[in-house]
Protein backbone atom coordinates (compact mmCIF):
# COMPACT_ATOMS: atom_id res chain seq x y z
CA UNK A 1 0.00 0.00 0.00
CA UNK A 2 1.00 3.76 -0.06
CA UNK A 3 1.67 5.63 2.60
CA UNK A 4 3.57 9.02 3.91
CA UNK A 5 6.24 7.91 6.17
CA UNK A 6 9.06 9.77 7.80
CA UNK A 7 12.04 7.59 9.28
CA UNK A 8 13.60 10.31 11.14
CA UNK A 9 12.75 13.06 12.89
CA UNK A 10 12.78 16.26 11.52
CA UNK A 11 11.39 18.83 9.71
CA UNK A 12 8.44 18.50 6.45
CA UNK A 13 11.10 16.85 4.31
CA UNK A 14 11.20 14.20 5.89
CA UNK A 15 7.46 12.76 4.96
CA UNK A 16 8.11 10.35 1.89
CA UNK A 17 5.04 9.33 -0.17
CA UNK A 18 6.30 5.26 -0.67
CA UNK A 19 4.85 1.85 -0.79
CA UNK A 20 4.97 0.23 2.84
CA UNK A 21 3.68 -3.17 3.70
CA UNK A 22 0.05 -3.60 4.91
CA UNK A 23 -1.00 -3.99 8.29
CA UNK A 24 -2.41 -7.18 9.26
CA UNK A 25 -5.22 -7.57 11.62
CA UNK A 26 -5.74 -9.94 14.83
CA UNK A 27 -9.18 -11.75 15.65
CA UNK A 28 -10.65 -8.18 17.87
CA UNK A 29 -9.42 -6.01 15.00
CA UNK A 30 -11.13 -4.30 12.28
CA UNK A 31 -8.72 -2.85 8.90
CA UNK A 32 -9.93 0.67 7.47
CA UNK A 33 -9.42 1.52 3.67
CA UNK A 34 -9.09 5.22 4.10
CA UNK A 35 -10.71 7.72 2.48
CA UNK A 36 -10.27 11.10 4.33
CA UNK A 37 -7.62 11.91 7.20
CA UNK A 38 -7.69 15.42 8.91
CA UNK A 39 -4.44 16.88 10.10
CA UNK A 40 -3.43 17.74 13.41
CA UNK A 41 -0.45 20.07 14.65
CA UNK A 42 0.26 16.97 16.82
CA UNK A 43 0.92 15.36 13.64
CA UNK A 44 3.59 17.98 13.30
CA UNK A 45 4.96 17.49 17.06
CA UNK A 46 5.41 13.77 16.00
CA UNK A 47 7.75 14.22 12.88
CA UNK A 48 9.77 16.70 14.63
CA UNK A 49 10.14 14.87 17.25
CA UNK A 50 8.68 14.91 21.32
CA UNK A 51 9.86 12.88 24.12
CA UNK A 52 6.53 12.31 25.36
CA UNK A 53 5.88 10.16 22.04
CA UNK A 54 8.01 7.68 21.81
CA UNK A 55 7.79 5.49 18.32
CA UNK A 56 9.50 3.18 16.56
CA UNK A 57 10.15 4.21 13.01
CA UNK A 58 9.53 4.56 10.62
CA UNK A 59 6.34 5.77 11.35
CA UNK A 60 3.11 6.89 10.04
CA UNK A 61 0.73 9.86 11.15
CA UNK A 62 -2.94 10.56 10.87
CA UNK A 63 -4.96 11.09 14.21
CA UNK A 64 -8.20 11.44 12.56
CA UNK A 65 -9.76 8.84 9.77
CA UNK A 66 -12.23 8.31 7.84
CA UNK A 67 -13.00 4.92 5.42
CA UNK A 68 -14.55 1.93 4.76
CA UNK A 69 -13.89 -1.11 6.52
CA UNK A 70 -12.12 -3.39 4.33
CA UNK A 71 -11.93 -6.47 6.49
CA UNK A 72 -13.01 -8.02 9.79
CA UNK A 73 -11.80 -9.72 12.79
CA UNK A 74 -13.50 -12.51 13.62
CA UNK A 75 -14.21 -11.30 17.16
CA UNK A 76 -15.91 -8.59 15.63
CA UNK A 77 -19.05 -8.42 15.50
CA UNK A 78 -20.57 -4.96 15.19
CA UNK A 79 -19.38 -4.22 12.07
CA UNK A 80 -19.33 -5.54 8.54
CA UNK A 81 -17.48 -5.00 5.32
CA UNK A 82 -18.60 -1.70 3.48
CA UNK A 83 -19.39 -0.05 6.24
CA UNK A 84 -18.53 3.59 6.52
CA UNK A 85 -17.27 4.91 9.56
CA UNK A 86 -14.43 7.26 11.54
CA UNK A 87 -12.10 6.00 14.24
CA UNK A 88 -11.72 7.32 17.72
CA UNK A 89 -8.46 8.74 17.94
CA UNK A 90 -8.30 8.01 21.60
CA UNK A 91 -7.05 3.92 22.38
CA UNK A 92 -7.57 2.94 25.75
CA UNK A 93 -7.32 -1.05 27.04
CA UNK A 94 -11.22 -0.67 27.90
CA UNK A 95 -10.35 -2.60 30.91
CA UNK A 96 -8.84 -0.35 33.91
CA UNK A 97 -10.25 1.55 36.92
CA UNK A 98 -10.19 4.14 34.08
CA UNK A 99 -11.76 3.21 31.92
CA UNK A 100 -14.34 1.27 33.76
CA UNK A 101 -15.06 4.42 35.76
CA UNK A 102 -16.07 6.73 32.25
CA UNK A 103 -12.50 8.48 32.09
CA UNK A 104 -10.67 6.33 29.89
CA UNK A 105 -8.23 9.45 28.57
CA UNK A 106 -6.56 8.59 31.74
CA UNK A 107 -6.10 4.90 31.03
CA UNK A 108 -1.94 4.05 31.87
CA UNK A 109 -2.47 2.32 28.42
CA UNK A 110 -4.09 4.96 26.84
CA UNK A 111 -2.44 6.07 22.94
CA UNK A 112 -3.06 8.31 20.51
CA UNK A 113 -3.68 6.90 16.73
CA UNK A 114 -1.18 8.21 14.41
CA UNK A 115 0.90 9.31 17.41
CA UNK A 116 2.20 6.00 19.42
CA UNK A 117 0.96 4.04 16.61
CA UNK A 118 0.90 4.05 13.03
CA UNK A 119 -2.19 6.32 11.78
CA UNK A 120 -3.79 7.45 8.68
CA UNK A 121 -1.25 9.02 6.34
CA UNK A 122 -1.96 5.78 4.58
CA UNK A 123 -3.93 3.38 1.86
CA UNK A 124 -5.02 1.18 5.06
CA UNK A 125 -4.85 1.16 8.90
CA UNK A 126 -6.39 -1.03 11.82
CA UNK A 127 -7.64 -0.49 14.87
CA UNK A 128 -9.97 -2.56 17.23
CA UNK A 129 -13.29 -3.10 16.75
CA UNK A 130 -14.75 -0.75 19.10
CA UNK A 131 -12.54 1.84 17.89
CA UNK A 132 -14.06 2.10 14.35
CA UNK A 133 -17.64 4.12 14.54
CA UNK A 134 -20.44 4.10 12.21
CA UNK A 135 -20.21 7.76 10.59
CA UNK A 136 -23.71 10.59 10.86
CA UNK A 137 -24.95 9.65 7.43
CA UNK A 138 -25.24 13.65 6.81
CA UNK A 139 -21.46 14.09 7.14
CA UNK A 140 -19.29 13.81 3.73
CA UNK A 141 -16.00 11.22 4.24
CA UNK A 142 -13.96 15.22 4.17
CA UNK A 143 -16.06 15.70 7.23
CA UNK A 144 -16.08 12.87 9.10
CA UNK A 145 -12.17 12.93 9.29
CA UNK A 146 -12.33 16.61 10.44
CA UNK A 147 -14.05 16.48 13.41
CA UNK A 148 -12.94 13.54 15.73
CA UNK A 149 -10.04 14.52 17.42
CA UNK A 150 -10.78 18.48 18.33
CA UNK A 151 -14.19 18.20 18.77
CA UNK A 152 -13.64 15.26 21.65
CA UNK A 153 -11.02 17.71 23.06
CA UNK A 154 -13.23 20.77 22.94
CA UNK A 155 -16.17 19.36 24.38
CA UNK A 156 -13.90 17.95 27.30
CA UNK A 157 -12.76 21.34 27.66
CA UNK A 158 -16.14 23.20 28.16
CA UNK A 159 -17.87 20.59 30.01
CA UNK A 160 -16.39 18.20 32.29
CA UNK A 161 -13.30 20.12 32.93
CA UNK A 162 -14.64 24.13 32.72
CA UNK A 163 -18.23 23.68 33.35
CA UNK A 164 -19.78 25.34 31.54
CA UNK A 165 -23.05 26.86 31.94
CA UNK A 166 -25.44 29.00 30.32
CA UNK A 167 -25.72 32.58 30.38
CA UNK A 168 -21.48 32.46 30.75
CA UNK A 169 -18.84 34.51 28.52
CA UNK A 170 -16.27 32.13 27.33
CA UNK A 171 -12.91 33.30 25.41
CA UNK A 172 -12.38 30.96 22.79
CA UNK A 173 -8.72 31.37 21.68
CA UNK A 174 -7.47 30.69 17.50
CA UNK A 175 -10.93 30.52 16.09
CA UNK A 176 -9.42 29.86 13.27
CA UNK A 177 -7.70 26.44 14.26
CA UNK A 178 -9.69 23.60 14.78
CA UNK A 179 -10.26 23.39 18.36
CA UNK A 180 -11.02 26.95 18.20
CA UNK A 181 -13.48 26.85 15.25
CA UNK A 182 -15.77 24.01 17.14
CA UNK A 183 -15.24 24.89 20.32
CA UNK A 184 -16.93 28.41 19.81
CA UNK A 185 -19.61 26.57 18.08
CA UNK A 186 -20.16 24.51 20.79
CA UNK A 187 -20.36 27.04 23.55
CA UNK A 188 -22.81 29.05 21.40
CA UNK A 189 -25.26 25.97 21.50
CA UNK A 190 -25.17 25.68 25.28
CA UNK A 191 -26.33 29.22 25.35
CA UNK A 192 -23.20 30.85 26.28
CA UNK A 193 -22.13 34.48 24.84
CA UNK A 194 -18.99 33.95 23.06
CA UNK A 195 -15.98 35.80 22.70
CA UNK A 196 -12.72 34.99 19.85
CA UNK A 197 -9.63 35.65 18.44
CA UNK A 198 -8.03 35.80 14.90
CA UNK A 199 -4.71 36.83 13.28
CA UNK A 200 -6.13 38.64 10.35
CA UNK A 201 -8.98 39.98 9.19
CA UNK A 202 -10.24 38.40 6.64
CA UNK A 203 -10.76 35.30 9.24
CA UNK A 204 -13.36 37.57 11.18
CA UNK A 205 -16.50 37.36 9.15
CA UNK A 206 -15.71 33.49 9.24
CA UNK A 207 -15.65 33.25 12.79
CA UNK A 208 -19.31 35.48 13.13
CA UNK A 209 -20.62 32.66 10.67
CA UNK A 210 -19.81 30.06 13.21
CA UNK A 211 -21.51 31.86 16.06
CA UNK A 212 -18.95 33.68 17.69
CA UNK A 213 -20.51 37.31 19.26
CA UNK A 214 -17.16 39.21 19.20
CA UNK A 215 -14.23 38.82 17.29
CA UNK A 216 -10.79 40.08 18.25
CA UNK A 217 -7.47 40.07 15.89
CA UNK A 218 -5.06 39.61 18.58
CA UNK A 219 -2.01 41.26 15.55
CA UNK A 220 -3.84 45.03 16.32
CA UNK A 221 -5.72 44.59 19.08
CA UNK A 222 -4.69 43.95 23.17
CA UNK A 223 -6.73 41.09 24.15
CA UNK A 224 -7.21 42.23 27.68
CA UNK A 225 -8.20 45.68 27.19
CA UNK A 226 -10.44 44.47 24.68
CA UNK A 227 -12.04 42.06 26.65
CA UNK A 228 -12.48 44.59 29.36
CA UNK A 229 -14.53 47.19 26.79
CA UNK A 230 -16.44 44.01 25.58
CA UNK A 231 -17.37 42.35 29.24
CA UNK A 232 -18.05 46.21 30.79
CA UNK A 233 -14.15 45.47 32.99
CA UNK A 234 -15.59 41.98 34.13
CA UNK A 235 -13.49 39.36 32.31
CA UNK A 236 -14.54 36.28 30.93
CA UNK A 237 -16.39 33.35 33.17
CA UNK A 238 -13.88 30.67 30.63
CA UNK A 239 -10.79 30.60 28.35
CA UNK A 240 -10.24 27.95 26.20
CA UNK A 241 -6.79 27.92 25.28
CA UNK A 242 -4.22 26.21 23.22
CA UNK A 243 -1.78 28.53 22.02
CA UNK A 244 0.30 28.91 25.04
CA UNK A 245 2.89 31.32 25.87
CA UNK A 246 2.06 33.43 23.00
CA UNK A 247 -1.05 34.46 24.55
CA UNK A 248 -0.97 32.90 28.26
CA UNK A 249 -0.70 36.57 30.08
CA UNK A 250 -3.08 37.99 28.12
CA UNK A 251 -5.35 34.59 28.94
CA UNK A 252 -5.49 35.37 32.58
CA UNK A 253 -5.86 38.69 32.64
CA UNK A 254 -8.83 38.43 30.56
CA UNK A 255 -10.41 36.29 33.04
CA UNK A 256 -13.05 37.36 35.83
CA UNK A 257 -12.93 36.29 39.40
CA UNK A 258 -13.04 33.00 39.90
CA UNK A 259 -12.76 32.55 36.39
CA UNK A 260 -11.46 29.29 34.55
CA UNK A 261 -9.17 28.22 31.92
CA UNK A 262 -8.74 25.43 30.21
CA UNK A 263 -5.24 24.60 28.23
CA UNK A 264 -4.50 21.38 25.91
CA UNK A 265 -1.92 22.86 23.91
CA UNK A 266 1.14 24.40 23.40
CA UNK A 267 1.83 25.64 19.87
CA UNK A 268 3.94 28.86 20.65
CA UNK A 269 6.19 26.61 22.97
CA UNK A 270 5.78 24.33 26.20
CA UNK A 271 6.88 27.09 29.17
CA UNK A 272 4.57 30.15 30.06
CA UNK A 273 5.33 32.75 33.12
CA UNK A 274 2.79 32.93 35.55
CA UNK A 275 2.06 35.48 38.31
CA UNK A 276 1.03 33.47 41.06
CA UNK A 277 -0.11 36.44 43.15
CA UNK A 278 -2.43 37.29 40.48
CA UNK A 279 -3.85 33.81 40.18
CA UNK A 280 -4.34 32.91 44.08
CA UNK A 281 -5.41 36.85 44.51
CA UNK A 282 -8.17 36.68 42.06
CA UNK A 283 -9.24 33.17 42.55
CA UNK A 284 -8.22 31.70 39.26
CA UNK A 285 -9.15 27.82 38.32
CA UNK A 286 -6.20 26.45 35.79
CA UNK A 287 -6.65 23.13 34.27
CA UNK A 288 -4.81 20.98 31.68
CA UNK A 289 -7.02 18.70 28.88
CA UNK A 290 -5.79 15.95 27.68
CA UNK A 291 -7.81 14.90 25.05
CA UNK A 292 -11.07 13.60 25.92
CA UNK A 293 -13.32 10.35 26.74
CA UNK A 294 -15.46 8.31 24.21
CA UNK A 295 -18.69 9.57 25.74
CA UNK A 296 -17.28 13.47 24.99
CA UNK A 297 -16.95 12.12 21.09
CA UNK A 298 -19.95 10.22 21.44
CA UNK A 299 -22.13 13.26 22.60
CA UNK A 300 -20.46 15.90 20.21
CA UNK A 301 -20.29 13.36 16.82
CA UNK A 302 -24.49 13.12 17.78
CA UNK A 303 -24.74 16.66 17.44
CA UNK A 304 -22.82 17.07 13.92
CA UNK A 305 -25.09 14.39 12.38
CA UNK A 306 -27.88 16.41 13.85
CA UNK A 307 -26.85 19.26 11.55
CA UNK A 308 -26.12 21.29 15.13
CA UNK A 309 -22.78 21.86 14.96
CA UNK A 310 -20.59 21.78 11.75
CA UNK A 311 -16.76 20.51 10.92
CA UNK A 312 -15.00 23.19 8.84
CA UNK A 313 -12.54 22.33 6.26
CA UNK A 314 -10.35 24.75 4.69
CA UNK A 315 -9.33 22.78 2.01
CA UNK A 316 -8.38 18.94 1.05
CA UNK A 317 -4.90 17.69 -0.16
CA UNK A 318 -3.91 14.41 -1.91
CA UNK A 319 -2.16 12.10 0.55
CA UNK A 320 0.91 12.35 -1.72
CA UNK A 321 0.65 16.45 -0.97
CA UNK A 322 1.02 15.65 2.88
CA UNK A 323 4.23 17.74 3.09
CA UNK A 324 2.42 20.29 1.42
CA UNK A 325 -0.38 20.55 3.81
CA UNK A 326 1.74 20.04 6.91
CA UNK A 327 3.63 23.29 5.30
CA UNK A 328 0.38 25.19 5.47
CA UNK A 329 -0.69 24.56 8.27
CA UNK A 330 2.13 26.19 9.98
CA UNK A 331 1.28 29.18 7.55
CA UNK A 332 -1.31 30.17 10.14
CA UNK A 333 -3.74 31.20 7.13
CA UNK A 334 -5.77 28.18 7.68
CA UNK A 335 -9.72 28.36 9.13
CA UNK A 336 -10.66 24.77 9.99
CA UNK A 337 -9.13 21.78 9.42
CA UNK A 338 -6.95 20.70 6.59
CA UNK A 339 -7.85 17.37 5.17
CA UNK A 340 -5.67 14.47 3.32
CA UNK A 341 -7.59 12.72 0.37
CA UNK A 342 -6.87 8.87 0.13
CA UNK A 343 -8.11 7.41 -3.24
Amino acid sequence: MKAVVFHQHGGPEQLRYEEVVPPRISSHEVLIHVKACALNHLDIWIRQGVPGYPLSLPHISGCDVAGVVEQVGTEVANLAVGDRVYLSPGLSCWQCKWCRSGRDNLCPSFKILGAQVDGGYAELVKVAGGDAIPMPASLTLEQAAAFPLVSLTAWHMLFPLGGLRPGETVLVMGAGSGVGSIALQIARLAGARVITTVGADEKIPKARALGADDVINHTKEDIPQRIKDLTGGAGVDLVIEHIGPEVWEACLRSMAKGGRLVTCGATTGAEATTNLRYLFSRQLTIKGSYMGTRADLLQVAELIGQGKLKPVVDRVFPLKEARAAQEYLLSRKVFGKLVLSVE
